[in-house]
C-alpha cells in the first residue's frame, strides 16, 4: 500500500513538472481566445475613466489589489510587493510549527515552485502568522526542507502588519488564538503583475493544487496577449 501511495505521488509531480509547455503551447499559439480569463476577486468600484470597445466608451472598473507591505525574508532582507514588481507570485500563510496542514501545504508549494523553478514570471510567497517564534533565521532553516526556494520568499513582520495584510490584503483570516494556535487561512492565493488576486485555492487538495498549476498558465498568457495589445 505504501509504495502504490508513493508511485501515485510520483506520477502527480511529473504531471505538474510535464504540463506546463504543452498546455502553455495552446493557449498561447493554437488560439488566443480560446480560454477565460480567470476572475479577479474583492471589491471593485467604477472609475471615471472609459476604454473604447467596437466603437462604444465603456467605463473602467478599478479592482482589489494587495495593499504594500514591510516584511522581512528568511535572509534579514526587507520584503515588500516590490519584490514581485512585473511578477506573478502564489502566496499563503502558515506557521512552522504547525502540526498537520502547513506541511501539506507548503509541501505542495514546494512541488510548484520547482515546476516552475525556470520560469522568470513566477515567484512564491509564505508570510508567518507566528512571527514571535519564527524569525528570519528559524525561516531559513524552514526553507531547507524545501528545494525549491529559490524563488521563495519565507516572510515575517509584525502582527500589527501581517494580520491586516491578511484581512485586508489576500481576503482571509489571520488571527492568534493563544501561544500554540492561531486561526489563518489554509488558501495558496494566486496574484497577477498588478497585485490583483486572481484565484484561491485549496493548499492541502492536490486538485486544486493541479487546477492552480493549469491557471498560472492561463494568467502567463493573460498577462504576454497584454504586454502584446497596441497602446492606441
Amino acid at each position: 500500500m505504501g509504495k502504490l501511495s508513493l508511485i501515485k505521488k510520483i506520477l502527480i509531480l511529473v504531471l505538474i513538472l510535464a504540463l506546463p509547455g504543452f498546455l502553455y503551447y495552446l493557449l498561447t499559439v493554437k488560439g488566443k481566445n480560446r480560454y477565460h480569463k480567470l476572475a479577479k476577486f474583492g471589491p471593485k468600484e467604477i472609475a471615471k475613466t472609459t476604454h473604447r470597445v467596437r466603437g462604444k466608451d465603456i467605463p473602467d472598473t478599478i479592482y482589489h489589489t494587495v495593499n504594500d507591505f514591510k516584511l522581512t525574508d528568511q535572509y534579514g532582507n526587507p520584503a515588500s510587493l516590490k519584490n514581485f514588481d512585473g511578477k506573478i507570485f502564489i502566496a499563503n500563510f502558515f506557521y512552522t510549527h504547525c502540526p498537520n496542514i502547513c506541511t501539506v501545504m507548503n509541501a505542495n508549494m514546494d512541488s510548484l515552485s520547482r515546476a516552475w523553478a525556470k520560469n522568470k514570471m513566477v515567484y512564491f510567497a509564505s508570510i508567518t502568522v507566528d512571527p514571535d517564534r519564527d524569525t528570519a533565521p528559524v525561516l531559513k532553516e524552514y526553507a531547507k526542507k524545501f528545494p525549491g526556494s529559490a524563488k521563495w520568499f519565507f516572510m515575517t513582520g509584525d502582527t500589527s502588519t501581517i494580520y491586516p495584510l491578511a484581512r485586508n490584503g489576500f481576503l482571509v483570516n489571520a488571527l492568534k488564538v493563544d501561544k500554540d494556535n492561531f486561526i489563518y487561512s489554509d488558501k495558496l492565493m494566486l496574484i497577477d503583475s498588478h497585485k490583483r488576486i486572481r484565484g484561491y485555492y485549496a493548499g492541502a487538495s492536490m486538485p486544486d493544487v493541479l487546477r492552480l498549476n493549469d491557471e498560472i498558465k492561463v494568467l502567463i498568457s493573460e498577462e504576454l496577449m497584454e504586454k502584446d495589445k497596441p497602446l492606441y
